[in-house]
């Protein structure tokens, strides 16, 4: 434990109450020759929020001193919410005491009035401890003496005051992003200046640039480091054929979608005498070329991770390693890093070997043509691959197995419908649908499970620095309002104090094929923490693992990368003392980063998901589908459509009775009529209005009556009454506020 976790567990004592830092050291029996270390880890912890200082200079953490530090979700109309770092409710903040904060900001937040009776918590925001953007992307207004800017994030409900002098060449309607040179307060906006026009509302492309600018993702490489790619050369040097395992006459395939162009994994496969598999897991050894510390690893490290926006990546490497030298084209010699397991007809992994090595595969595989082979019969595959076709047959057994022995041991395997976007040249969404999850991309997908669990076990236990991919166990509280709701439901979840994932892959297995299928899986997947990178193994709730860690993507992930280093020095017998102390860090460091950035992308790739969405359905205005209920809010609720589009039915749109929210039990009731739209409710409905600019699309219900007299069926478009509900400010939270004069037309 180091000295900041010590301080906040003292301070988090029943008995302890706020002290000078002078006893404080004292009390933590802290040297008068560390005193000033001590003094400056104190101090950064204030900077920071971990701890607070009152005015009489004593310390506390803030929980136990009726405060929060959190990061604050703004709304448009002004108000906001702290989302706590520690597990606890959220706390509105009405406009008048935002004190100057921005949505975005890290902040600290006096409680004024605590939960109670239904009331969520409320309070002020007395401290400001880091500014969440620096600068925002926007559309430029000019007036005569000035001009501003309006937030695309309507979450910044503030205009950017821009004064004449700092437009530099802005026009009205155009996209700009603006740097923050005054921050807000009480009584006037932020102002700003214009740093760079990214084009005009409407123009090609300007949607997506502007979503990976909002999330500061970068676009180009630095000269040094494409000058530095450049410099790699293309053939493999001598004197690694003689210092590796040669494996090119090893049969091997890669397995890829139709559009990857960075082919980072190749599998090889072998039924052995005693009937047991022989499955190697072979990766593109991309450490060889990406040296710690040099210009390609630094910038790897800044990206963390490949970003993958529909109709473009961001790439971590250059295209010149991630689409050339590293990626493992078929055909030609490639550097790897190899993990071979013998695996027997239970799933057990009996024995393993990693070795580096010089491979060439000997196809380039699509999942399509591999489902084809064995799932279609296909003739003509089959004749073309027939050198391939035992092996592929022995994969499809061995995933079998795989899985069995995976499920029998309690993973979670959630069946979540991912949606495959299909763009024009123009940029414009011809197609939406969901992308299928064949025997081809099973097979992998249990055969890179297979190897990471492998290579983080053998890492654990050789005790070495380690980049491990976690799974906290999930919130109790969460998972019991999940409970009831499954109950509710019919289904039965037992657990004890200590959750294990078995109870919860029952349920799954139990809903599978039922129309509650989606809605069950995704609030069980919301009641899970996320998964994140950490520099300790504790295990993988969700994959009911022990060991586990991401192994077999390093052109695209940095944590594959860093592993791969700390893998081929062990085995090398090349980790002393002094590069364990360095290591160490290095891999704290890069499991902070890396996590961080993982959250970045998935943010990006899903606002470009749903803005491609939203514009797809915008043709579609009029039109009607079948669809269930995916969540359902005190406002409305949510209806998914066979192609993975969601959209609101709001509650101002069900003119047949009042309805009100069941929290427990997730459903709308009506009050005369005792009407319920639930969770997983099969429903019909028509497209009304879609805005694409916030990603948001609007559907109304429509009843299917009986046969009208002329025996066709007849289509009633429910009416909205016009009645606005009344929504209690204190029921407002981030995930349920709309202003509901937009959403009526």
């Amino acid at each position: 434990m180091n000295i900041r976790e010590a301080v906040v567990e003292f301070m988090r004592e029943k008995s302890y109450k706020p002290i000078s830092i002078y006893e404080l050291a004292y009390a933590m029996n802290i040297e008068k020759s560390d005193f000033k270390m001590f003094q400056d880890v104190i101090y950064d912890m204030e900077k920071d929020g971990e701890i607070i200082k009152t005015r009489t200079e004593h310390y506390g953490v803030p929980e136990k001193m009726g405060l929060v530090v959190g990061k604050l979700q703004g709304h448009q109309k002004g108000y906001g919410f702290v989302i706590p770092e520690i597990s606890e409710p959220d706390v509105f903040i009405p406009i008048s005491a935002m004190g100057g904060a921005m949505h975005g900001d890290k902040v600290i937040a006096k409680i004024t009035r605590e939960e109670n009776e239904g009331k969520r918590r409320e309070g002020e925001i007395i401290r400001i401890i880091k500014r969440g953007n620096k600068t925002i992307i926007g559309t430029y207004e000019d007036s005569k003496n000035f001009g501003f800017v309006v937030a695309d994030d309507r979450r910044i409900y503030q205009d950017i005051f821009i004064p004449k002098a700092e437009r530099n060449g802005a026009k009205t309607g155009q996209v700009v992003i603006v740097e923050i040179t005054e921050w807000p307060d009480k009584r006037r906006n932020p102002e700003g200046r214009v740093v760079e026009i990214l084009g005009s509302k409407g123009d090609r492309g300007i949607d997506i640039l502007t979503i990976i600018k909002k999330h500061g993702l970068p676009e180009e490489f630095p000269q040094k480091v494409e000058a530095f790619a450049e410099n790699i050369p293309n053939e493999i040097p001598e004197e690694e054929y003689s210092r590796r395992e040669v494996l090119r006459d090893l049969r091997m395939v890669t397995i890829d979608g139709e559009d990857a162009k960075d082919l980072d994994d190749a599998v090889s496969i072998e039924k052995l005498p005693n009937n047991n598999y022989r499955l190697g897991v072979h990766i593109a050894d991309v450490s060889h070329y990406v040296k710690e510390k040099n210009p390609l690893d630094r910038e790897a490290l800044k990206r963390g991770t490949s970003v993958y926006l529909i109709d473009r990546v961001i790439p971590m490497l250059p295209k010149k390693l991630s689409n050339g030298i590293c990626s493992l084209n078929p055909k030609v010699d490639r550097l790897a890093l190899s993990c071979f397991m013998e695996i027997d007809r239970s799933g057990k992994v009996l024995d393993h070997k990693i070795v580096e090595s010089v491979i060439k595969t000997s196809e380039r595989m699509t999942y399509t043509d591999v489902t084809k082979i064995l799932k279609d019969r296909d003739e003509e595959l089959i004749r073309k691959y027939e050198y391939l076709h035992e092996d592929f047959k022995a994969m499809e057994d061995l995933c079998n197995i795989l899985h069995k022995k995976r499920m029998g041991r309690g993973a979670i395997d959630f069946e979540f419908e991912e949606s495959k976007i299909v763009l024009n040249d123009k940029g414009k969404p011809i197609d939406v649908k969901p992308y299928e999850r064949e025997i081809a991309n099973r097979m992998i997908e249990e055969f890179m499970l297979v190897c990471n669990e492998t290579i983080a076990e053998h890492m654990f236990w050789a005790n070495m620095p380690f980049v491990y991919r976690i799974h906290e166990d999930p919130d109790l509280e969460k998972l019991n309002i999940f409970n009831e709701f499954v109950h509710n439901l019919g289904y039965a979840v037992k657990w004890t104090k200590e959750v294990h994932p078995k109870a919860l892959q029952e349920i799954i297995e139990k809903i599978k094929g039922q129309k509650e299928e989606t809605v069950v899986s995704t609030l069980l997947l919301r009641s899970l923490k996320q998964a994140r990178y950490a520099p300790q193994c504790e295990g993988h709730f969700g994959l009911a693992a022990k060991y586990y860690c991401h192994f077999t993507s390093p052109i695209r992930r940095y944590p594959d990368l860093i592993i791969h280093r700390i893998i081929k020095e062990y085995i090398n017998g090349q980790i002393d003392e002094n590069r364990t102390v360095r290591l160490n860090k290095e891999v704290e460091y890069a499991s902070k980063q890396s996590s961080e950035m993982e959250r970045v992308a998935q943010d990006a790739e899903r606002e470009v998901d749903d803005l491609k969405k939203a514009e797809y359905m915008s043709d579609r205005i009029g039109q009607e589908f079948d669809g269930i209920i995916s969540s359902v809010t005190n406002f409305g609720f949510f209806v998914e459509l066979p192609n993975t589009i969601e959209g609101l039915v709001h509650i101002s749109d069900l003119d047949d009775d009042y309805y009100v929210y069941d929290e427990k039990r997730l459903s709308l009731i009506g009050e005369r009529t005792k009407k319920i739209y639930r969770l997983g409710d099969e429903v019909k409905i028509k497209v009304t209005k879609v805005d694409i600019e916030f990603r948001e699309i609007y559907f109304k219900l429509v009843e299917e009556q009986q046969s009208g007299e002329d025996g066709e069926e007849e289509t009633i478009e429910i009416k909205a009454r016009r009645a606005y509900p009344i929504i209690p400010r204190d029921q407002l939270n981030s995930d349920n506020i709309l202003n509901l004069e937009e959403n009526m037309d």
